[in-house]
This record gives structure tokens, C-alpha cells and sequence, in this order.
């Protein structure tokens, strides 16, 4: 019928017959995805929950009408438009084309409308994907034969590129939307016992999730700069790798800050501790996340994590190993200074229950990291209290004396090491009754 009526010289009334008939069955086609058109105002003023399944509709409907919709529209064309009115189906496939589109780009330009927000980046850069990965689908259909009926898809083609553009423009103001939330994040409280801040656990887990899109975001960044000014990364540098050792810098920064809330500097260490191990692990357990970093980073975050342990030791235990030493107890002579002694041995058992008190509700919930902490105080503290005992203890008469003095042995000390940072605050008399 097609071939009747353009040789009867009704082109336009067949053309647009069929473009009509065709763009009802791509709405169809594109209904039955799931997909609807809206409008931008509809679009932006949509909840996060709203848009979030909105893109994941739009994505798959794009996705569909690239590799198999058009294919289809243009074997068809190709057939109802045959032999000597070839050039009017490669005409109307263009148009087609055209029309759905940038019927379904319309959507992506209201969402680069929208509020910026850290959670929307990866549905940004689905989209992005979609439209990128569009590119060379549009090219083969630039065939040297296509002539003159090329023009809708190279207006198509200009238009896609376009839309990439801004979603890149709009995912990479996203991503710093993130370095923003980091910056403002001052918080005037410590979380209780120095455990892992609620800031790192969602910052690590993010960078996480951004790390699977690293090819797409280094292009990203590469295309619009780290702070939007075009041609980010230079010289072979990955320029979204260096954004992300920015944000690094950024959240350890932040806790530095978050660390002086706490009044007693061993616990500072401990938060330090604990957050800077999270991020280590949450790295080395992300393929991604550790190649973009790197080795350099990784032995600078141990570097800093064997500072803290070594500020948490001298803060709590340089004191305690103190009160074991020799000077003072014993005169020029050698002969034992009993007075100093008691006081000697009624300090250490206060400092002792004083730290178990304390530091027995502090929270580190690494298990490695616990255990380290713990037999690393236990190879300093034990010895040194047991020598101090063996030279000392028979000092008093045994009985009443050496009880009131003597409260802990060598066992006892390592005990309370051993339950020390579980979250639990417990003391010597409770633990001993």
C-alpha cells in the first residue's frame, strides 16, 4: 500500500500516516516498560523515592529502545519503504527516531533540574551510561548512503551528546555535593566510648558504591574538571582518583576535629583508631577503592594508625608502668621503703580500677584490632607488674596487710586488659566479688 500511494504521488499523506502509527506503538512499546512520560514540573517536584524508581524505569526503557527499538523501526521502514522509495524509509526511520528520542531525553533534562543530593549520583550515572552507550548505536545508522535523510540523526546524535554532557556536569556537582556534607558535618557531640562515627560508615560505604562506576567517573571528571572547569586530570592522572584522595583527605580531616571533643586524649586515640582502621578495612576489602588509592595511601593510614596506638599507650600506660619502677621504693642502700611501697601499690590498684572502670565501656569493634590493642598492652604491663610483685609483695606480712595492698596478681592484671574495650564498664570489686 505504501509503494501505491507514494507512486501515486501521496507522500506526505503516507509518511505521516505511518510516522503516526509508528509513534503510537513505540508509546505503547515504551507503556508496557513501564515508562510514562512527565512533565519537568511533575519531574522535580517528585520525592527522592519517587524519582529514584522513575529513573530505573526510564534507564531500562532507554536501554531497550537503543538496542532493540530502533533496529526494529528501521528494518521496518526499510521494508515498507523498498526498492525505488528506499530514500523515503531511511527519511522516516530518521524522523522516527528523532521524535522518540527526544521524547524520552526531555526526561533527563528535568532531572538535571532538580535538587542536588549525594544519594542521587548513581542514578545520575546510570542514566549518563545510558546515553553514552547510545552513541554508537546512533552512529551506524549514519551510513554514506543515508544522504540528505541523515540530518534528523545527526541533530539526534548532537542533541545526545548534549544531554550527556549536562548528566556528567550534574553527576560530578553531586560527587562534590559529598565533600560539602563532610565540610558542614561539624557535630558538637562525641559518639560514646570513641566508636566508629556514623560520618565515616556512610562516607566509606559511598565511596564504596562510587568506586564501581570508576571508568565513568574518571571520564566524568576528565570531561568536567574537578570543580567543573573542564579537562580535569592531566598528564595521565585519573582525575577521579584524585577527587576521591580528596575526600579522604576531607573525612580524615573531619575526624581529627571530631577527636578533640573528647575530654580524655586516650580516648581521642581510640576514636582515631577505630575510625582509621574502618576506612582501612572498608579500602583493602574493595578491589576498586584500593586500586584507585593505592599502596601510598594505605601505608599512610598505618603509619597513622601505629601513631594513635603508640599516643593511646603513652597516654594511659606510661603513667601505670611508672608507678612499677623502682625509684623512690628503694633507698641508696637497698632496703625497701614500705610507706612508698603501700602508696606504690594503692595507686596502681586505683589507675587499674580506674581503667577498667573507663575503658572497659569503650567500644572497639574491630576484633583484630581489639585483640591487638589488648595483647599489646598485655607484653608491657603484666611483665613489669609481675617482676614488681616478685620483688616486692613479700614485703608485707602475709594476711590482712598483704590483701589491702597486694589486690591483683600478675593473672588478675591480665584479666582486666583482656575484658578492656567490649563496651561493658565494669570495676576491680564487682569484678572480683
Amino acid at each position: 500500500m505504501a509503494d501505491a500511494m507514494v507512486t501515486a504521488g501521496y507522500v506526505t499523506e503516507c509518511t505521516q500516516m505511518f510516522l503516526v502509527a509508528r509513534r503510537n506503538a513505540s508509546d505503547a512499546s515504551l507503556r508496557a516498560l513501564g515508562y510514562e512520560k512527565a512533565s519537568i514540573d511533575d519531574v522535580v517536584k517528585m520525592t527522592w523515592e519517587a524519582l529514584e524508581a522513575e529513573i530505573a524505569t526510564w534507564t531500562k526503557a532507554f536501554r531497550h529502545t537503543i538496542n532493540v527499538g530502533l533496529s526494529t523501526e528501521h528494518d521496518l521502514c526499510a521494508r515498507v519503504f523498498a526498492g525505488r522509495h528506499a530514500a523515503v524509509g531511511r527519511g522516516m526511520f530518521a524522523d522516527l527516531a528523532r521524535c522518540v528520542m527526544l521524547h524520552m531525553l526531555n526526561f533527563t533534562e528535568a532531572v538535571t533540574m532538580t535538587k542536588r543530593a549525594a544519594e542521587k549520583l548513581f542514578k545520575v550515572l546510570d542514566m549518563y551510561e545510558a546515553t553514552r552507550d547510545a552513541s554508537p548505536v546512533i552512529d551506524a545508522f549514519l551510513t554514506a548512503d543515508d544522504g540528505n535523510n541523515s540530518t534528523a540523526l545527526t541533530d539526534l546524535k548532537h542533541e545526545l551528546n548534549s544531554v550527556r554532557s549536562r548528566l556528567g556536569e550534574f553527576a560530578a556537582a553531586i560527587f562534590r555535593e559529598l565533600e560539602s556534607s563532610i565540610r558542614a558535618d561539624a557535630g558538637k557531640q562525641p559518639v560514646p566510648g570513641g566508636a566508629v562515627h556514623p560520618l565515616t560508615r556512610y562516607v566509606m560505604n559511598y565511596l564504596k558504591c562510587a568506586c564501581e562506576y570508576n571508568s565513568t567517573l574518571e571520564q566524568v571528571f576528565r570531561e568536567h574538571g574537578a570543580h567543573g572547569g573542564g579537562g580535569g586530570g592531566g598528564d595521565g592522572e585519573n582525575p577521579f582518583a584524585a577527587q576521591l584522595m580528596e575526600v579522604m583527605e576531607l573525612l580524615h580531616g573531619n575526624l581529627e576535629g571530631k577527636s578533640r571533643l573528647y575530654k580524655d586524649p586516650s580516648l581521642s586515640n581510640i576514636f582515631l583508631m577505630n575510625n582509621g582502621r574502618y576506612m582501612l578495612q572498608k579500602i583493602r576489602g574493595s578491589p576498586e577503592t584500593n586500586a584507585m588509592l593505592g599502596e601510598a595511601w594505605a601505608r599512610k593510614q598505618s603509619t597513622n594508625l601505629r601513631q594513635y596506638h603508640k599516643n593511646y599507650q603513652r597516654e594511659t600506660w606510661s603513667r601505670v608502668l611508672g608507678l612499677l619502677r623502682d625509684d623512690g621504693v628503694l633507698t641508696v642502700k637497698g632496703s625497701v621503703q614500705k610507706p612508698v611501697l603501700k602508696e606504690r601499690f594503692k595507686q596502681f590498684n586505683a589507675a587499674m580500677d580506674e581503667i577498667q572502670r573507663t575503658q572497659g565501656a569503650w567500644v572497639v569493634s574491630d576484633e583484630q584490632l581489639q585483640s591487638e590493642l589488648r595483647v599489646s598492652i598485655a607484653a608491657v604491663v603484666v611483665p613489669a607488674y609481675r617482676s614488681f610483685l616478685g620483688r616486692f609483695a613479700q614485703t608485707f606480712s602475709a594476711g590482712r596487710q598483704s590483701e589491702k595492698y597486694v589486690k591483683l596478681s600478675a593473672d588478675d592484671v591480665e584479666a582486666i586488659i583482656d575484658e578492656l574495650f567490649d563496651g561493658n564498664a565494669t570495676s576491680m570489686t564487682r569484678r572480683r566479688t
